[in-house]
């Protein structure tokens, strides 16, 4: 009897040896992905779209909204072509376009940035919220 169980006590601990890994990594996984999920709100989030005459003004531009915390990031695009009507007149130019991450609430002061450092007399600033 003695050493039936002792049989079962080894078995057990074998069967809970090679499942503990597997339920840990398992359920830090769910964790992992239960908090992710919770922290996060729609519609906290937004971005905006600015061109450029050239990447040295976006460059100057993204960083100074990233240094004042306006954007988590700003990605610049080359080589983009905008046709727009200006003054009564078809325009094409050359242009870079910046892709700024913010937070929705921070929309207003990354506007009032962009217009406030921007060359352009009137600058284009288009959000969209994620």
């Amino acid at each position: 009897m003695l050493s039936k169980n002792i049989t079962l006590f080894c078995m057990c601990l074998a069967f809970v040896a090679v499942c503990m890994p597997i339920l840990f990594t398992t359920g830090r996984h769910l964790i992992s992905r239960m908090t992710a999920t919770a922290t996060y709100v729609a519609g906290t989030h937004s971005m905006a779209f600015v061109t450029a005459p050239s990447q040295e003004v976006a460059k100057k531009i993204a960083s100074g909204l990233v240094k004042n915390k306006l954007a988590a990031c700003v990605n610049i695009i080359p080589n983009i072509v905008s046709i727009y009507e200006w003054k009564e007149e078809i325009n094409e130019d050359s242009e870079v376009l910046m892709m700024i991450k913010t937070r929705t609430s921070r929309l207003e002061e990354v506007t009032k940035f962009v217009r406030e450092n921007h060359p352009y007399e009137v600058c284009e600033v288009i959000s969209s919220q994620k």
